[in-house]
Parts: structure tokens; C-alpha cells; sequence
């Protein structure tokens, strides 16, 4: 590879996941990243090893490049047989009004794939009756009698999150910290864990806090609203608030976004919860789940779905006296 890029200078190791490594270095007198896919297979990745995950991020950035203005960095070069990608280095400088510049970016990069694009990435995968069962399960747990009406829209529910047929190019850990703010707009970075599926999975982040990222956050409604009306104007969903709040409800009822990538999949993660409580960044999963449980509480096409999610809330908030509001101002470590 550095055969065609010539000889990198001044390399500087940089922080990244346990599952690459990643420098900054000059090719010719200018500033790019290079990065190493490691390590073996990935439970929260489908199971894929070092040399999958290469091919899934190459394959995503290529597909993302599609997209104008850019919505990702530029993919330089790449280099199968040492899992290595050399990328374009970009600028960051995140303001206050960041989610809607986040959510614009979001629209263009679901928009660039298209039905044609199918088994160019894995399949997203949306919640599972497993997940709901778990939901149900938590509910009793709790003291609450789960209603048939309750139950039979959470059924429905999964059925209008089937991602069958969706083909959006998903980013799969679009977090704060997997993105950088230039003056051209904002772009993400780390597609190791892409995905075709439906967007509104990705945009739902916004209002449910977060799901899968460390620094989970409350962000201001009046915010969080302008951020989803750009990204539905921009795709042309002048009716799609009913299927973001769907996408919000998805990740209510998965375990697996109590905890960080490495954990999911391997145990019933809303079970613990009646007799533990854990930390993943600054705040605990109780204070996670109360959080979702919040925003879906107000769901009006879903009413006996929000009335349990009421109930859950008032009773978790009696059993779990030392609950916090998640942190409404973002902490990044970029």
C-alpha cells in the first residue's frame, strides 16, 4: 500500500476502542489517520473477526462516499491483508446547535443507498419478540400487571420495526465521539459496525438519549425537534413521526443498550436490572432505562404502551429512590 501513498511520517498513536489502533500520520507533507482493525470475533459485531470488520468499514465508506457534501471521511486507501484503512484527517469543532448539523448529516447518508445495494453490508437488526418478552418480563418484576391491550401493541410494534425491505446505509454506533464538526458540515466516523436498515433507528438517538454511547444524554426537546424535522424534511418523511417514535420504542425494550458493545448479546440485560444496578459512563442503567421510559410515557399512537411505561417509571422511581435525570449537556472526550 505505502508503495502507491510513499513512506508515512511523524506517525502519533491516538485513543481508540480495544478494537483497532489508530495514528496520525503525513503522507507527503499532509495530515491522514490510518487505522488497524484487531482483534477476534466480535460478540456485539455479528460475530466477526478482525479481517470481516475491515471489509464492513471499507465497504461503508465507500458506499458513504457517495454522498455530497461528504458525510464521512475520505477512504485514501486500504489494505486487506493488514485489516488497514488510511483516511482523510478531519477538523472538530462541535457547537450547541450540533444535532441538527448531526441529524442533516444522518439524512444524506441514509439517502445513498439504494434497493440495489442489498447484501452489500448485513442486514440491521431491529428488536426481537425475545426483547419484548424481556420488556414484559421487567414489568412484572416491577409489581405492574401487564394489560392485553399493552401487550398486543408491543406485538404490532415489532412488526413495524421489521427492517425488511428498508435499505438505508446505517451507520451502527453513530455516538457523539464518532463524529467530527468542520466548517463543511458534520461528518461520522468508525463504520466497522454498518448496516443496511431503516434510519429512523439512527435519528431516534437524539430523542431516547443516546442509547448505545457512554456519555448518554437528555438533550432539550426544542432541540431535539428542529434536529428530527431537518432530517424529515431532508428525506421527504413529512409523516414520519409515528415511525421515529416507534424507532425510540425499539430501543426501550433492548437489553443490549444498557451496555457497551462487548456485553451485548450474552445475557438478559433488563432482568439484572431488578437486582443490580451498573455504570457505563457517567450515569447507571437504571438511570437509562427511566429515561426511555419517559419519552415513550408520552406516546399517543401507542396509549396502552405509554401507560405502562408510566407505571414502570413511577414504580422503578419508588424502588430505585437513588435515580438521576441523565446529564442534559454532552461530554465528549474529542
Amino acid at each position: 500500500m505505502y508503495d502507491t501513498l510513499g513512506t508515512p511520517a511523524n506517525p502519533q498513536r491516538l485513543g481508540s476502542s480495544p478494537r483497532s489502533r489508530v495514528w496520525r500520520i503525513e503522507l507527503h507533507g499532509q495530515p491522514a489517520i490510518v487505522k488497524q482493525i484487531i482483534g477476534g470475533p466480535e460478540p456485539g459485531l455479528d460475530n466477526m473477526d478482525a479481517g470481516e470488520r475491515h471489509t464492513r468499514e471499507a465497504t461503508a465508506l465507500r458506499l458513504a462516499a457517495r454522498a455530497h457534501p461528504p458525510v464521512a471521511p475520505a477512504l485514501i486507501a486500504s489494505d486487506p491483508a493488514h485489516r488497514l484503512l488510511v483516511l482523510e484527517q478531519l477538523p472538530n469543532r462541535r457547537t450547541g446547535a450540533w444535532p441538527i448539523r448531526y441529524a442533516e448529516t444522518l439524512a444524506r447518508l441514509h439517502a445513498v443507498t439504494t434497493p440495489a445495494d442489498t447484501g452489500t453490508l448485513p442486514p440491521w437488526h431491529g428488536p426481537t419478540p425475545a426483547d419484548a418478552d424481556a420488556f414484559l418480563a421487567l414489568a412484572a418484576a416491577l409489581g405492574i400487571a401487564v394489560r392485553a391491550d399493552a401487550e398486543t401493541e408491543l406485538a404490532d410494534l415489532l412488526d413495524r420495526l421489521d427492517p425488511t425491505g428498508h435499505h438505508d446505509l446505517i451507520h451502527g454506533d453513530p455516538c457523539p465521539g464518532n463524529d467530527r464538526h468542520t466548517p463543511t458540515g458534520t461528518r461520522l466516523l468508525d463504520f466497522e459496525a454498518a448496516a443496511l436498515g431503516n434510519g429512523l433507528a439512527e435519528l431516534a438517538y437524539l430523542r431516547i438519549g443516546l442509547p448505545t454511547c457512554w456519555n448518554a444524554t437528555a438533550l432539550p426537546n426544542t432541540l431535539v425537534d428542529e434536529a428530527e424535522t431537518a432530517y424529515l424534511t431532508a428525506r421527504g418523511l413529512t409523516g414520519g413521526r409515528e415511525a421515529l417514535l416507534d424507532a425510540c420504542a425499539g430501543w426501550l425494550i433492548r437489553g443490549d443498550a444498557l451496555v457497551e458493545r462487548a456485553h451485548r448479546g450474552q445475557a438478559d440485560h433488563l432482568a439484572r436490572l431488578t437486582g443490580e444496578d451498573w455504570h457505563w459512563g457517567a450515569v447507571s442503567a437504571r438511570d437509562r432505562l427511566t429515561h426511555r421510559l419517559t419519552v415513550a410515557a408520552a406516546f399517543e399512537h401507542m396509549p396502552a404502551f405509554a401507560r405502562l411505561c408510566q407505571k414502570m417509571h413511577q414504580h422503578a422511581t419508588t424502588l430505585w429512590p437513588s435515580l438521576r435525570p441523565l446529564p442534559s449537556r454532552l461530554i465528549t472526550w474529542v
